[in-house]
């Protein structure tokens, strides 16, 4: 089983890679294909909503089929035939395609491992396990930076996707033969099997979901899409150097993972440390809105800074975790996952609008952007308000 769940963090790793890559080729889709930035918004925001609305079948399967056909089944046709389709685009609506085929096939590869930990290991650990998982996983984001830029402009962006396509459907045929279904759970008699709405009838998890709606949509729209045009509008950065910046931010993501993770049982309270920490994601925010152009020093400590404390995913779906059924346990993590992922998907494809009407008539190459950080900042204020009404829960 171990092997398997390396083989599904290998696949993870390149989820996180698709969800972040478009920042450093804005600028040679933009000259190679007519790629605009609300275009990408666009294809970004797809790759999110189709993400997240797999999310209920994925849950589905992980329950009745288990996670060793759902993931490489999936991640073979998905995620290779969406990196093929990409590399062979002529123009935006193939991109928006390709990222919504890729959105299908990484859609199961976390919540398999999720929903194996929620199975076979005890619930007091599944938030240091999560974080682990989820801190390796975004090294993807780091190979989506710098190393994605030197790819593109050395051996050209279309041969870069076709080498990934060729990695995308070696890892699926991996996971085929490694990756083990848990064994299956034993109801007690008289128990019902329930469904997404047992899950949503559990009061607790309404105070959890509004904070993972808009936790992660800040991080993810800011290194996935929105620091590529921002650092070249108004620093004048080309692929390189945006891919430096996206490069220290991805590391900062990575941090924030791991160190989340076992931080519910190093202070006893999953509820405050996750307060806190998004706390700190909006004041990172609204410190890029107040100084949007001051340097690129200050820029990329912001950005790395919305990375580190955005980066509670793991311990939310563990408060969340702690109020499912043992029954409900691929339904439980798939349903949380969807919340977030759905929260970036409508932040993604929001954002564009928000950008193109700002831009128009705009004071200054940073205005847009001010416009955005807002846009990010103030929901996740909102989410906080209402999480502060949460009940804490360790087990």
């Amino acid at each position: 089983m171990r092997a398997g769940i390396v083989t599904l963090v290998v696949a993870y790793v390149l989820s996180q890679f698709y969800r972040a890559f478009l920042a450093v080729m804005a600028p040679v889709l933009n000259a190679d294909i007519g790629a605009t930035p609300e275009d990408l918004s666009r294809a970004s925001g797809l790759w999110f909503l189709v993400f997240a609305a797999m999310q209920i079948p994925v849950g589905w399967l992980l329950d009745n089929v288990g996670p060793k056909k759902t993931s490489s089944i999936l991640f073979g046709i998905g995620a290779a035939g969406g990196a093929a389709l990409f590399a062979v685009a002529q123009g935006p609506g193939t991109v928006n395609l390709a990222m919504a085929l890729i959105g299908i096939g990484c859609s199961p590869v976390l919540m398999a491992n999720y929903f194996t930990f929620a199975r076979v290991f005890e619930p007091r650990v599944f938030g240091t396990l999560a974080g682990v998982v989820l801190g390796t996983g975004t090294f993807g984001n780091v190979v989506a930076s710098y190393p994605m830029a030197w790819a593109v402009e050395t051996m050209g962006w279309r041969e870069t996707m076709w080498g990934l396509a060729a990695i995308s459907l070696l890892i699926a045929l991996v996971m085929a033969v490694l990756v083990k279904d848990p064994p299956p759970f034993e109801h007690e008699p008289g128990a019902k099997k329930g469904s997404v709405l047992t899950l949503l009838a559990i009061p607790a998890l309404w105070f959890i979901i509004p904070i993972q709606i808009v936790n992660y949509a800040p991080a993810a729209g800011l290194r996935g899409l929105w620091a590529g045009p921002y650092l070249e509008d108004v620093f004048g950065l080309t692929s390189n150097g945006i891919g430096i910046v996206t490069l220290v931010m991805a590391l900062a993501m990575i941090a924030g993972n791991f160190l989340y993770g076992p931080a519910d049982r190093l202070f006893g309270t999953r509820k405050w440390v996750i307060f806190f920490g998004n706390g700190l994601a909006a004041l990172s925010l609204f410190g890029l809105w107040l100084f949007p152009d001051n340097s690129v020093v200050t820029t990329t400590l912001l950005l790395s800074a919305v990375g580190l404390f955005g980066a509670s995913f793991p311990l939310i779906m563990a408060h969340a975790r702690a109020f499912f059924p043992p029954h409900l346990a691929g339904a439980g993590v798939t349903l949380i996952n969807l919340m977030g992922i759905g929260g970036v998907s409508l932040f993604q494809f929001a954002s564009g609008g928000i950008f193109a009407a700002t831009k128009e008539g705009a004071a200054s190459a940073a205005a847009p952007y001010q416009s955005l950080f807002l846009f990010f900042g103030i929901p996740l204020l909102i989410g906080l308000a209402i999480y502060l009404f949460s009940t804490d829960r360790t087990d």
